[in-house]
C-alpha cells in the first residue's frame, strides 16, 4: 500500500498543479525525485509533525491541495491540536495519509502504533476516512480525494486482502447468511476465514467514514458484529444511532484497549488482540 501512496502521489504532482505534498522526513527519499522537479509544492519540514499540519493549513488557504504524510501516531496522535485547529477550525482541508496502522511496526514498540487514531478524528467534524484492504484500492481512494476540498483520512497497513474491491464506499455483500458480519478494509479475509461455514452475511467496506447507514439498515438483522482493524468500539455510536428503533445486538470486534507491552511483529498483535481468523470465530461463534 506504501508503494502505492508513493506511485499514485507522484503522478499526481506531475498531472495536477493543484496538488502539494507535506511531509516530516518519513518516505523522503522516497519523493526526492518529485520534490527536485516541483520545489514550490513538495516541502519536508522534518521531524515536525504538527508543523506539517500547519504548513498543510497554510497551503490549504491558498487554494492547493495538501497531502499530509507519516506513520499514523505521528501523523494523527501527535499533531492532533493542529489537525483540529489548522484543518478544520479554519475550515480547510487536506489528504492525510498514514503508514504504520494500529501495530505495522510493532517492533519499534508503542511510539509507533496507534491504534486509536479513527477515534481520535470522530471527535472532530467532517472527516471522510478510506481503510483500504489492498493495494489496488489506493490509487482510485487517493485520486479522488485530491479532486475536492474536503477533510480525508486514508489509513494504509501492511495487512491486506487476497482480492481488492475497489468500489466498496458502502457496504459489499460477498457472503450470505442470516446474522451480519461487517468487515472493514484489511479484516474482510480474516472475517471470511473465520466464517467460512458461518450462517452469516459478510459485508465489507473501506469507507468506514461516513458509516453507509442506509447499507447497515438494510442487511442488519437482530444481531450485527463489526470488525475493524483500529481500537475496538470505535464505530459503537455510529451503529447504535443508525439501529435507533431495531432491537438488535452489536458486538464490536477490535484492537483492546489494553496495552501489549511486549514485541513481535504485526500479526503476533492481531492474535492478542483476537483479530486473527480462530480469535474472530470464537467470538463471533460464541456471540451467536
Amino acid at each position: 500500500m506504501r508503494e502505492a501512496f508513493i506511485t499514485t502521489t507522484t503522478a499526481l504532482l506531475d498531472d495536477d498543479p493543484r496538488t502539494a505534498l507535506v511531509l516530516a522526513d518519513i518516505s523522503a527519499a522516497s519523493f526526492r525525485t518529485a520534490q527536485q522537479r516541483h520545489p514550490d509544492r513538495v516541502f519536508n519540514v522534518g521531524i515536525r509533525e504538527q508543523l506539517m499540519a500547519g504548513v498543510g493549513g497554510g497551503l490549504a488557504l491558498t487554494g492547493l491541495r495538501p497531502i499530509l504524510h507519516s506513520y499514523a501516531p505521528f501523523l494523527i496522535d501527535r499533531a492532533y491540536e493542529q489537525i483540529k485547529l489548522d484543518l478544520a477550525h479554519q475550515d480547510v482541508g487536506a489528504v492525510l495519509v498514514s503508514i504504520g496502522a494500529s501495530y505495522d511496526a510493532a517492533e519499534e514498540g508503542y511510539t509507533h502504533q496507534s491504534p486509536g487514531d479513527v477515534a481520535l478524528l470522530d471527535t472532530l467534524e467532517g472527516w471522510t476516512v478510506h481503510v483500504p484492504g489492498h493495494r489496488d484500492e489506493v490509487p482510485g481512494l487517493l485520486r479522488a480525494a485530491a479532486q475536492h476540498d474536503d477533510r480525508v483520512y486514508v489509513r494504509l497497513s501492511e495487512q491486506e486482502n487476497t482480492t481488492a474491491y475497489p468500489d466498496s464506499a458502502h457496504l459489499r455483500t460477498l457472503k450470505k447468511g442470516s446474522s451480519l458480519v461487517i468487515a472493514v478494509g484489511p479484516m474482510l479475509d480474516p472475517v471470511l476465514e473465520a466464517t467460512r461455514d458461518l450462517d452469516v452475511t459478510v459485508a465489507y467496506t473501506n469507507t468506514p467514514r461516513p458509516f453507509d447507514v442506509e447499507g447497515l439498515r438494510a442487511l442488519a438483522t437482530d444481531a450485527v458484529v463489526l470488525v475493524e482493524p483500529y481500537l475496538e468500539g470505535t464505530s459503537a455510536r455510529l451503529l447504535s444511532e443508525a439501529l435507533r428503533g431495531r432491537p438488535h445486538r452489536a458486538l464490536h470486534l477490535g484492537v483492546g484497549r489494553t496495552e501489549v507491552r511486549r514485541y513481535g511483529s504485526w500479526r503476533d498483535h492481531a492474535q492478542e488482540h483476537g483479530l486473527d481468523p480462530a480469535g474472530l470465530r470464537h467470538s463471533i461463534q460464541e456471540f451467536l
